[in-house]
């Protein structure tokens, strides 16, 4: 099923499929729901699965002027459907959405999958920042184009760019997205104190979930959140990188089933 729905003044996209208890599947920054590709009919096969482009993202409208969170647009979401707690599944910045979700929202959260996430609040490394700040000096010199090369060489993607069949479907992606964060001023809100400081409030059950050839700071961030959550436990996957759902898919795939059948 593929639906769209008016939320807090936007427009979202999003797909459900299968039956019992909600599993929310939340993509990356550029990325869109399709990255899920591998995952969302293998996982509806034991639960109601829902994939949603986050706002700014795929087929969902992008940002105007005024203020919105992620959260509240997903927990505006899960309203119209009728779904009073859910499991979320969050890779990268989709991590940090289910993060804030939970800690916004802790009665309507079931458990967390984070993988490879973005953690809010987290001091990033001066590598890290400064590869990043690239991206965004390439969209203030050559425009969206040159911003979505820059992403594309980003070394974050590399160990998904050496798989051919990845690399082509993450590239598609990619190209597909608007660029609209790159040249404009995101009125997203974050929380305040932001995650890092309050991993601790999280006592529901949690896999963090990180890829072997991930940078350093995504595999410090699962550790410090798998130091901090008292229910999390942690899976490093051994040859993998940073898009770890596409490049080790059966992997990620029954590690998320088995996690969620297991609770």
């Amino acid at each position: 099923m593929e639906q769209y729905s008016e939320v807090n003044g936007t427009q979202l996209y999003w797909e459900m499929a299968g039956q019992g208890q909600t599993v929310v599947l939340l993509h990356g920054f550029t990325l869109d729901s399709r990255m899920w590709d591998d995952q969302f009919l293998p996982l509806a096969q034991h639960f109601q699965v829902i994939r949603t482009d986050l706002r700014g993202f795929g087929r969902s409208a992008v940002p105007t002027a005024e203020a919105y969170s992620h959260e509240a647009d997903l927990c505006g979401l899960l309203d119209q459907l009728g779904v009073a707690q859910a499991h979320l599944v969050g890779l990268s910045k989709g991590g940090a959405v289910a993060l804030n979700f939970a800690l916004t929202y802790p009665t309507r959260t079931a458990s967390l999958v984070l993988i490879d996430a973005v953690l809010p609040g987290y001091a990033w490394s001066a590598a890290g920042a400064a590869r990043d700040d690239l991206v965004w000096q390439r969209a203030s010199e050559g425009g969206i184009p040159a911003a979505k090369e820059s992403w594309l060489t980003h070394p974050l993607f590399a160990p998904a760019m050496a798989n051919t069949a990845v690399a082509t479907r993450l590239s598609q992606i990619i190209h597909d997205y608007s660029g609209w964060h790159f040249v404009n001023q995101n009125p997203e809100l974050w929380l305040d104190p932001p995650a890092a400081q309050r991993l601790a409030e999280l006592t529901l059950p949690l896999l963090a979930i990180v890829g072997e050839l991930d940078l350093p700071d995504f595999r410090a961030i699962t550790a410090q959140i798998c130091q901090a959550v008292p229910q999390a436990q942690q899976l490093v996957l051994p040859g993998v990188g940073h898009m770890a759902n596409m490049e080790a898919a059966a992997e990620v795939t029954q590690a998320i089933t088995d996690f969620l059948l297991g609770l």
